[in-house]
């Protein structure tokens, strides 16, 4: 039976990139300890950090003032120093606009009904974190998505669907009913659960414990 592992995030979350490294890393050690069975199912959720950002998104540096006050600039070296630990070469320098991530999300939704959605992820990580990109710009978006090897007629269309955000919506609203309150958040087949950037070691235990027991029933 494979392995069903579900990431709740955000794409503007540095530690949600952090914990997909050190997932990565994870499922390397997996697969080196089960070479027999599939490799895991990955499912991305959304879970929107700033729900009522604009949809033009803020400057950073204001967000940041409002948010942090004059605390960023530790917040930022404890961040780097922990990307730096799993390969991140956090460049928040670059980061101009603070987004809202509905419509980042929407395109991940998507990448899901084509296997797709690591590489979106990793885009959109990528590019806002490394490069500085504006993730509330639609042309932005397109141009990440498109090279994740999604079609542009379909992101295209993605980004112009209401329903396409309110599905985003209901999956965030599921989330924090839930009990989710903050991300990174793993769930391992609907059993094991681990909040935040866990060191590799923590998400292999999760994989192993829950490889002995079965899924819920109405999801086997």
């Amino acid at each position: 039976m494979t392995l069903k592992i579900d990431v709740i995030s955000d794409v503007v979350c540095p530690w949600c990139f952090i914990g997909k490294r050190k997932l990565e890393r994870a499922l390397e050690r997996y697969g080196e300890c089960n070479a027999e069975v599939e490799p895991p199912e990955v499912t991305w959720h959304p879970f929107q950090l700033n729900p009522d950002m604009p949809v033009e998104g803020l400057d950073r540096r204001e967000y940041l003032r409002r948010k942090f006050g004059g605390q960023s600039t530790q917040i930022y070296a404890r961040v780097s120093a922990a990307g730096a630990q799993v390969g991140i070469p956090f460049a928040f320098d670059k980061v101009t606009r603070q987004p809202n991530t509905l419509a980042a999300h929407s395109l991940i939704m998507l990448a899901g009904e084509s296997g797709l959605q690591n590489n979106v992820v990793e885009g959109l990580f990528r590019g806002y974190f490394i490069d500085g990109r504006d993730l509330s710009a639609n042309e932005t978006l397109s141009d990440i998505a498109c090279a994740a090897g999604l079609a542009r007629p379909q992101v295209e269309a993605c980004l112009s669907s209401a329903q396409a955000r309110e599905q985003v919506r209901s999956e965030d609203e599921q989330a924090r009913r839930l009990g989710v309150e903050g991300v990174p958040f793993f769930v391992f087949n609907g059993r094991y659960a681990v909040s935040g950037a866990q060191d590799t070691e923590v998400l292999v235990d999760a994989m192993l414990a829950s490889e002995r027991e079965p899924l819920p029933a109405n999801d086997e």
